[in-house]
C-alpha cells in the first residue's frame, strides 16, 4: 500500500468519527438545561419581539433534528454560525485556533526533544542512583495537576515580574519591530509552555525508558551483544528503532492530552487558545460557538492522530502494509 493510499484510508476513517462526535455533542448541549437567551430574557429593555428575532436567528424554533442538519450543512460550508455576541463564529475560531496549535506544537517539540534522550539515558543507567532520581521526578511531573501548578506559576509571575502574568502579547505589540514581536511572544510562551511541557515530559521520559528496557530483553538484543558488538552500536542501531515505534504511536494521543490539559491552562493564564474559548462560551451558553470549537477540536485530534500514523509508516514501512 503507497503512502498516499494509506493516508486516504486513514482520512476515510476518520469521517464517521467526526459524524459521530457532532451528533453526540449536539444532542448532549440540546439536552443541558441552558438557554442561549437567558442573558437577553434578563435585561428589561429587550422586547418580545426582538427575543423571537434572535430565535429564529440560532434556529432555536426548529425540531432539534431540523437544527443539526441545519448546522451540519452550514458548517461543511464553512459557516459557522454568529456567536450570542453577534460576532461570526469562524472569526473567533480563527483568532484562537493558531494559537492553541503554536502552544501545542511548542510543547511537543520540547518535550520530545528532551524527553526521548532522557529515557534513553535512563534506561541505559538502570537502577543506579541517577535512574531512581529520574524515576521520582518523572514521577512528581505526573502527579502534578496542570490547573495547581499553573497557579504556583501565576502567583511566581505576579510576584517577581519577570514573566507576564497573562496573554500572548503586550500592550504594545503592534509597536514592536519584527524581532522584538517574536521575543515578546515567546515570553508570554514561557510559562503555559512549561507547565505542559513538565506535565507531558513526566510521562513520555518514562515511557522510552521503559519501551528499551524491554527491546534490551530481546533475544536478538542479546545476540547482538554475543558478537561483541560495542554498547552503543547495540542500543542506537539495533534497540533504539524498536522502541520508538511505540513513541510514535503515542504522538497523536499526546497532542490530544495537551489540547485538553491546555483548556485550564490557558484559562489561568488568559492564553486567547481554543481551551479558554470554549470555556467561556460554555459559560455564556454559546452554543453555536461550543458547537464549532468542539469540532474543531476534534478535527485537530483526528489531524493529530492522522500524522502520528503517517510518521509511524516512515520510520517502519511494515505499519499499513496491503493486511493492515
Amino acid at each position: 500500500m503507497s503512502i498516499l493510499s494509506y493516508i486516504l484510508k486513514r482520512t476515510l476513517q476518520a469521517i464517521p468519527l467526526l459524524i459521530m462526535v457532532s451528533i453526540i455533542s449536539f444532542v448532549i448541549i440540546k439536552l443541558s438545561p441552558v438557554d442561549p437567551l437567558a442573558e437577553l430574557r434578563m435585561n428589561p429593555s429587550i422586547t418580545a419581539q426582538t427575543l423571537e428575532a434572535e430565535k429564529q436567528r440560532l434556529g432555536l424554533d426548529l425540531p432539534v433534528y431540523q437544527q443539526y442538519f441545519k448546522w451540519a450543512w452550514s458548517f461543511l460550508h464553512g459557516d459557522l454560525g454568529i456567536s450570542t455576541s453577534g460576532e461570526p463564529v469562524i472569526n473567533r475560531m480563527m483568532e484562537r485556533v493558531p494559537n492553541t496549535l503554536l502552544l501545542a506544537f511548542t510543547t511537543i517539540f520540547m518535550s520530545w526533544m528532551v524527553g526521548i534522550p532522557l529515557g534513553i539515558y535512563a534506561a541505559m543507567n538502570w537502577r543506579k542512583p541517577i535512574d531512581r532520581f529520574m524515576t521520582l521526578l518523572s514521577s512528581l511531573g505526573m502527579a502534578i495537576p496542570s490547573f495547581f501548578f499553573a497557579l504556583l506559576l501565576l502567583v511566581f509571575a505576579v510576584k517577581t515580574g519577570w514573566f507576564p502574568s497573562g496573554g500572548l502579547t503586550s500592550s504594545n505589540f503592534s509597536e514592536m519591530n519584527w524581532f522584538m514581536k517574536i521575543v515578546d511572544i515567546i515570553h508570554h510562551l514561557i510559562l503555559p509552555t512549561f507547565v505542559l511541557f513538565t506535565i507531558s515530559l513526566a510521562g513520555l521520559q518514562r515511557q522510552m525508558r521503559g519501551n528499551l528496557l524491554d527491546v534490551l530483553e530481546s533475544d536478538y538484543i542479546k545476540m547482538a551483544r554475543a558478537k561483541g558488538l560495542s554498547e552503543n552500536k547495540v542500543i542506537y542501531k539495533h534497540a533504539l528503532r524498536n522502541a520508538i515505534n511505540p513513541m510514535v504511536t503515542l504522538l497523536g494521543f499526546e497532542f490530544a492530552s495537551l489540547l485538553s490539559g491546555a483548556a485550564l491552562t490557558e484559562y489561568v493564564f488568559q492564553y486567547p487558545g481554543l481551551g479558554r474559548l470554549v470555556l467561556e462560551a460554555v459559560m455564556k451558553s454559546d452554543i453555536n460557538l461550543v458547537m464549532a470549537s468542539l469540532m474543531v477540536g476534534s478535527i485537530m485530534l483526528v489531524m493529530g492522530n492522522l500524522i502520528a500514523d503517517i510518521v509511524l509508516r516512515i520510520v517502519d514501512p511494515r505499519i499499513g502494509g496491503d493486511n493492515a
